[in-house]
């Protein structure tokens, strides 16, 4: 089981021809994924050659959908044009789109996210600035890469690409029913809570590591959560136990302005609610591998 991709996904690229979006079409497809075509107004109509698989291009996601029964958009367009694109996957109601881009405006992710709850929220939006969604031995949609886990029953969800992939890649062994990188921008389509949910209601999902960082208040309200509902048991790491005070490290999010959003306060929060906290990645394995032999 998997939450919200699965071997069944249909994706398509908006940005396909472009290098990113060629690039990462090629190593999903590598992956396993179902790619099944892309988008490019100006090039619509044509075919791109993936080593020996032809993709259609289409105008709009809402023909690409029509025209392959695609169910997933990944977002390889540069920011200045990623709202348009974000748009036209929430009016063709496409169930899932994930957007990889990093740097898109604040103020443009507020803008399509306000528009995608306005029209019914009928499309998961997943990032801006964000390494995708695996679900290893199923699919891949995004840029994690595929061969540094396998499937398992474990689920992931984090602000960070590179900590999921440190995570995915030392609990190889026992792999992963679902890895979601949410990204660290302060306005994302989906929250930790939005994944915890799905985690908590997989019945392939047995434990949840959840991957958080300084800054806002979201693992707070995760905490507050999973007390209320999450059963299973929830390994967490927060990054930027040494971040200043006051300076940006990183992602756009996380900025830390004196005791709120502080790494100190958000490891209290889940801790008080029987999350254990690892203060390393490599620690939060650690404490994962005893949560999983004790199942």
């Amino acid at each position: 089981m998997a939450i919200w991709l699965t071997e069944n996904s249909k994706i398509i690229v908006q940005g396909i021809t472009g290098s990113e979006g060629s690039k990462h079409t090629r190593r999903m497809l590598k992956a396993g994924a179902k790619v099944v075509g892309g988008t490019n107004p100006r090039k619509a109509g044509t075919t791109v050659d993936f080593d020996g698989v032809g993709l259609p291009v289409f105008a709009t996601v809402a023909e690409a959908m029509e025209g392959t029964g695609a169910d997933v958009s990944v977002i390889f367009v540069p920011p200045a044009f990623t709202k348009a694109a974000v748009l036209e996957a929430v009016d063709a109601e496409i169930p899932l789109a994930v957007v990889i881009t990093e740097g898109v405006p604040v103020h443009d992710t507020t803008e399509f996210w306000a528009y995608s709850i306005s029209k019914g929220a009928k499309t998961r939006i997943i990032g801006p600035n964000c390494p995708g969604i695996a679900s290893p031995g199923a699919s891949n949609a995004g840029i994690i890469p595929a061969d540094i886990t396998s499937a398992g029953r474990i689920g992931l969800v984090s602000k960070s690409g590179t900590l999921t992939y440190q995570l995915m890649y030392e609990l190889r062994d026992i792999g992963f029913s679902t890895a979601v990188g949410i990204g660290g921008d302060p306005v994302i389509g989906t929250t930790h809570i939005d994944a915890l949910e799905a985690f908590q209601n997989d019945p392939g999902t047995d434990a949840i590591v959840m991957i958080g960082e300084i800054g806002g208040d979201a693992e707070e309200r995760a905490a507050a959560y999973i007390e209320q509902h999450v059963t299973k048991p929830v390994v967490a790491y927060v990054a930027g136990f040494t971040a200043p005070e006051g300076k940006t490290m990183g992602h756009a999010g996380a900025i830390v302005s004196g005791s709120a959003g502080t790494a100190q306060a958000k490891k209290e929060a889940l801790e008080k609610v029987g999350v254990r906290v690892g203060k390393t990645p490599s620690e939060t394995a650690r404490l994962m591998r005893e949560v999983m032999r004790s199942l």
